[in-house]
């Protein structure tokens, strides 16, 4: 009885609240890349027509999943699409909560394991190859355009892209943001406790002057139309010029719990100053941390992650007195889902 009551629990823990709402699909795949030998995990939430049982997605011991019905048939007509990038060390199952919200409001959302920088896959050789991150995201865009009989057809212009924390750089870049090693290192240099610069040195990706030539290029995507940035890192190496001139509406959104390594006013809100007033909105949420936008956390987490890797278990905590992570989630939700209607029109 006792497991079968907390088997119940976290079902309900992964359960939107929008219950009653149309079932969504889910597919996963690689992406062979023969050229670069730089295969990518694609994971894709759809509006799907579709009556069959759900199941959880990336559900495991430490982080609560959220519930989809793998290899659904999409549903009829077109939807906007959102493609997702995880932060550094993180993955593509770290974002289920948001992907599977948007997904239930009629997005298409695709995300992907970034080689070199996941949880699972953290070679030096890959990680380096920072540029590549925009690179990724503009794969899954068009692995998702060309099967609309697998995921669904996609709205004309209806494109955007969203980031944590690495993966918030990410998506300012295929946006149309350039970076500066050069402004970058020295700006290291007198915010030397700063997580990106911490980060950067061990990716190293200007370590070559071919690497760093490939990382001050112009990256961007021009089929986005919409950026939304969750406590970005690196964003002190963004030129000024290219931030002003940035093409599409960006919603950046900042952890407000004080930090040493991820402190919003030189990271987020640095940013959002530097962008177009009249196409940028800035939120930073008080009681949240750098790790209230990953998944929420099963009950006796903590102890298991102190278990393999003491030190590592804060990724379960948010600011001190905090709401729990799952409204924050919603507050974060609710936010980018009036962003992305505003600028699409829906």
């Amino acid at each position: 009885m006792k497991t079968t009551f907390a088997a119940l629990l976290l079902t309900c823990l992964a359960t939107p609240a929008f219950a009653d709402a149309p079932l969504i699909g889910f597919k996963s795949t690689t992406l062979p890349d023969a050229h670069h030998a730089r295969p990518l995990e694609l994971a894709v939430w759809y509006p799907a027509n579709t009556t069959a049982t759900p199941t959880l997605i990336a559900d495991s011991v430490v982080f609560i999943g959220a519930l989809a019905v793998p290899d659904a048939p999409p549903a009829s007509g077109e939807h906007p699409l959102v493609v997702l990038s995880h932060g550094y060390g993180g993955n593509w199952g770290k974002q289920v909560w948001l992907a599977s919200a948007l997904a239930h409001q009629g997005y298409i959302v695709a995300a992907v394991n970034h080689p070199g920088t996941t949880s699972k896959d953290r070679s030096p050789q890959a990680a380096a190859a920072l540029w590549q991150r925009p690179a990724d995201l503009s794969r899954a865009i068009d692995a998702v355009l060309a099967q609309p009989k697998q995921f669904g057809a996609v709205a004309k212009n209806q494109i955007a892209a969203a980031g944590h924390s690495l993966g918030g750089w990410t998506v300012l870049e295929i946006a149309g943001a350039r970076f500066d090693p050069d402004l970058f290192s020295r700006d290291c240099g007198a915010h030397p406790k700063l997580g990106g610069c911490i980060g950067y040195q061990e990716m190293n990706p200007a370590g070559t002057p071919d690497g760093k030539a490939r990382l001050a290029a112009d990256l961007s995507d021009k089929r986005v139309t919409a950026i939304v940035s969750l406590d970005l890192g690196l964003s002190r190496g963004m030129t000024d010029a290219s931030l002003a001139a940035l093409r599409v509406p960006v919603l950046v959104i900042a952890g407000g719990v004080p930090s040493e390594d991820m402190p919003a006013e030189l990271e987020s809100a640095d940013l959002a100053k530097r962008l177009p007033t009249a196409s940028t909105r800035y939120v930073a949420i008080s009681d949240a941390n750098h790790f209230s936008f990953m998944s929420i956390c099963k009950p006796g987490a903590v102890a298991l992650i102190e278990e393999r890797s003491p030190g590592d278990g804060m990724i379960c905590r948010d600011g001190e007195g905090a709401r729990p992570r799952a409204q924050i989630q919603k507050q974060v939700t609710a936010l980018i889902s009036d962003f992305l209607a505003q600028t699409f029109q829906r």
